[in-house]
């Protein structure tokens, strides 16, 4: 069973979001490469739950969290 993806993380610069095991940037346990994978937020902004289909399986909660931790995007 797959980890629940967190939407808003306190420090995703600190981990590699590359697979479920989301291992700190410096002791990357899969072997994903010398680089990790960034989180989404990180790429498109606060929002990014609300912009295209990411899978989750209650895509509208996903909007209605990005909205609460921005108020000026809803």
């Amino acid at each position: 069973m797959a980890k629940k993806f967190p939407m808003h993380p306190k420090h995703p610069e600190r981990v590699c979001w590359g697979c479920d095991q989301y291992c700190a940037m410096d002791a990357m346990k899969c072997g994903n490469g010398s680089d990790r994978t960034m989180h989404p937020i990180e790429l498109l902004g606060d929002d990014w739950a609300s912009v295209g289909d990411w899978g989750f399986d209650d895509a509208g909660s996903a909007r209605e969290q990005a909205a609460a931790a921005n108020p000026s995007m809803a």
